[in-house]
């Protein structure tokens, strides 16, 4: 499902206009990355929780040559399913 598909279920389950979903979807969307850039985590209730990662720093290997590269640390975004999504799949 891409987020055209999604803006319409949204719309079509709650009785808004496509516009006024899409808005919606923005907001949630923009709400989640304010708060995982402030350090923070996002927990929805029978969904899942939104979380910041971060990854060492670590030493790789390009597949072409073979030769070592570095990769520097990072944060990453995690998501970890609920207790009722997870039974529901």
């Amino acid at each position: 499902m891409n987020k055209a598909e999604l803006v319409a279920k949204l719309a079509d389950d709650a009785g808004i206009t496509k516009t006024q979903a899409n808005a919606a979807l923005d907001s949630l969307v923009e709400a989640v990355t304010k708060t995982l850039k402030g350090g923070g985590k996002v927990t929805l209730v029978g969904f899942g929780t939104f979380s910041v990662s971060k990854r060492a720093a670590r030493t790789g290997r390009n597949p072409q040559t073979g030769a070592a590269i570095k990769i520097k640390a990072k944060k990453v975004a995690r998501f970890k399913a609920g207790k009722e999504l997870s039974a529901k799949l």
